[in-house]
């Protein structure tokens, strides 16, 4: 039985573990290892309690029960309050559950989610050489729209931008 749901405080210690095991595999090979390991440590189970203690939450996928993945929304970075635009600042599943449907349903309860609060539009980034996301956003609708730069890790990366109308 699959379901989505907003995560709770309960959900931390969860959630580093699901954020550590997607972004290794993600990211390997892309950010620099050493880079990429303080990262996930910076998102332990601490941080999504400070998270979620601050009135933020993710929504989060379960597969029987475990999670499954995660994503974090909502108003698009950048965008001024006129503007009607979501954004998916992160979606994320845990490798043994890639390819069965779970990042399509937690995508599309994502954008359902903003679409709720009137962000009708959506936006989200993704590394360039991050293939499978670029795929599966590409797969998914988005046309690419804007390329960026951001320095991780010691390496300057290029981000591609996909949006949806």
């Amino acid at each position: 039985m699959t379901r989505t749901r907003w995560s709770g405080a309960d959900d931390a210690g969860a959630l580093a573990d699901l954020h550590g095991a997607a972004w290794r595999h993600a990211y390997a090979g892309i950010i620099p290892g050493v880079a990429l390991e303080r990262m996930i440590a910076a998102r332990g189970p601490s941080w999504w309690r400070r998270l979620h203690g601050a009135g933020a939450r993710a929504l989060v996928v379960e597969f029987d029960g475990a999670l499954a993945g995660y994503a974090t929304l909502g108003r698009a970075r950048g965008s001024d309050r006129a503007e009607r635009t979501g954004e998916i600042y992160e979606l994320y599943l845990r490798p043994a559950y890639q390819g069965i449907g779970l990042g399509r349903r937690l995508f599309l309860d994502a954008r359902a989610r903003l679409a709720d609060h009137g962000l009708t539009g959506l936006r989200v980034w993704a590394l360039a050489e991050n293939t499978a996301a670029r795929r599966f956003y590409a797969a998914m609708g988005g046309a690419e729209w804007a390329r960026a730069r951001d320095r991780i890790g010691g390496r300057d990366l290029e981000k591609i931008g996909y949006r949806w109308p």
